[in-house]
């Protein structure tokens, strides 16, 4: 979020709701006074105790509930989410698909009992020792969606599903990008989660700056989930920092995520170069995963092929006013940095609208606190080549860690394949070779996350069924009674957990 994004009025006072084809802004929901912050708040808190020990396979019933309701309110859904975020309905409406695909997936995880990590063992005496080991819930947790993916990181996305299914309340906090279909998003919810019988604040809302800031200084909350950019994710974690009992922020933040090619993928510069501006370009550009950064061998067509591209590449419109000046500006950075405009599309005449962009710049001038490496949020990419292979692995080593990278090679006869992927290991949280990293798989093996800077947390991922690691801590029950002992641990078993493990 942007200052003026953050102090922006709607006009009648609330928070604004923006048009982004006209750069009209229009009536949003009501901010939220610092007191129902506070409501909000003690209400998760006194409901934590039972969602936090309701059996995993009630709280899946509760999800799947949520999800079976986003699949009929579809078509209201994905036209409020078109007017505030101008990403197009055929987009939009596989998106609604994927979150409610998404719910059922983390309530299938929740179910499995596999995030508990139970633990049982026996250490013979004397004395003769009963340890139980979980993994438990921590309480309600604040949740802050993204811009970009009102679905399936917004108010009912990856991170508050992911969190009830580890038995968290959670209190989100609108976002202003789209404060309308927050409000109805999380309407649909409340209705699916009272008929299916889930307690009274497993999900509340918040509106406006002031409320998120009041969320995350709640004596109550235990953790918080965000994504969206660099400067907004640190300005929450120091605040989380200077509480008077510091919480965890597991933060995923904006990066330049880069693309190599081998000299052995020469042959097909073309295909991969209309691939990475197809990719660069989709949703305008607006991903935390799209591919910023192009390292080339030299005289391999890939240049040529990228401008060619870009110049037939319709723009789009940003989100809100306050994205598309931030894209504005960087392009003006990135070009004082020493890029080159090597190529520029059409774009709309009104509203938030963005172009295509591609800029060429020296190999040499990539380093870790050059401004090109800053990421410019939007359809922009930059374009380098190299002359040997060993200059681009050193100019990968002093770039700045990221979520993800892409290696395009020869196949496994390829060594140099093989060195770029082990370098790349190191500074991402995920390698892709021969594709783009742009669309991120739901699934158990999925990690999306990375070294700093790009998420606060290198360990954690906010997709995936590991995601729901962020919402518990261990504790070890020594001696303790069966009746005193969590659901997970007590003898017999009773949540019938399946990876249970007793020695």
């Amino acid at each position: 979020m942007s200052l003026s994004d953050a102090n922006a009025t709607s006009p009648t006072g609330g928070e604004p709701s923006y048009l982004p084809r006209t750069a009209a802004v229009v009536a949003g929901p009501a901010r939220t006074p610092a007191a129902a912050v506070t409501a909000a708040v003690a209400a998760a808190a006194s409901v934590f105790p039972v969602v936090s020990t309701t059996s995993p396979a009630e709280r899946r019933r509760w999800l799947d509930a949520v999800a079976d309701a986003l699949d009929v309110a579809g078509g209201e859904l994905v036209a409020l989410a078109d007017e505030e975020t101008a990403l197009g309905e055929a987009r939009l409406r596989g998106e609604l698909s994927r979150a409610a695909q998404n719910m059922r997936y983390y309530a299938a995880a929740g179910e499995s009992g596999a995030w508990l990590r139970a633990r049982i063992d026996t250490v013979e005496g004397p004395p003769r020792l009963d340890l139980r080991r979980a993994e438990l819930p921590i309480g309600p947790v604040a949740v802050f969606g993204a811009s970009n993916f009102p679905f399936q990181f917004g108010v009912l996305g990856h991170d508050t599903c992911s969190a009830v299914a580890a038995g968290c309340p959670v209190v989100v906090k609108a976002h202003p990008a789209h404060p309308r279909l927050s409000v109805r998003l999380y309407e649909t919810a409340a209705r699916a989660l009272a008929s299916a019988g889930a307690p009274a604040g497993v999900l509340s809302l918040v509106v406006g700056f002031e409320a998120g800031l009041a969320l995350v200084d709640a004596p109550p909350i235990a953790a918080v989930a965000f994504t969206g950019s660099q400067r907004g994710g640190m300005a929450l974690v120091e605040r989380a920092r200077r509480r008077p009992t510091p919480i965890p922020v597991y933060a995923e933040m904006g990066t330049v995520n880069p693309v190599l090619l081998t000299p052995a993928a020469s042959h097909r510069a073309e295909r991969i170069a209309e691939e990475f501006v197809d990719s660069f370009t989709l949703g305008a550009g607006q991903f935390c995963t799209k591919p910023g950064l192009m390292l080339a061998p030299r005289g391999s067509g890939v240049v040529e092929a990228v401008a060619g591209k870009v110049r037939a590449a319709q723009g789009g419109w940003l989100l809100t006013q306050g994205i598309a000046a931030a894209y504005r500006d960087g392009l003006r950075t990135l070009e004082a940095a020493g890029g080159r405009m090597l190529a520029a599309g059409p774009e709309p005449e009104e509203g938030y609208a963005a172009r295509a962009a591609a800029l060429l710049v020296e190999i040499d001038d990539l380093g870790e606190d050059s401004p090109l490496l800053e990421e410019c949020f939007g359809p922009v990419a930059l374009v380098a080549e190299y002359g040997d292979f060993d200059e681009a692995l050193k100019a990968v080593a002093r770039l700045r860690p990221s979520l993800a990278a892409c290696v395009h090679g020869g196949g496994e006869g390829d060594p140099d394949l093989v060195r770029a992927v082990a370098e790349l290991a190191g500074r991402v949280g995920r390698v892709v070779v021969d594709g783009f990293p742009t669309g991120v798989a739901t699934a158990d093996a999925m990690h999306h996350g990375g070294p700093w800077p790009a998420t606060s947390d290198p360990r954690a991922t906010s997709v995936g069924a590991e995601a729901l690691r962020r919402f518990t801590r261990p504790v070890a029950f020594q001696n303790v009674p069966d009746a005193a002992l969590p659901p997970a641990l007590r003898d017999g078993n009773p949540w019938r957990l399946p990876d249970r493990t007793e020695r």
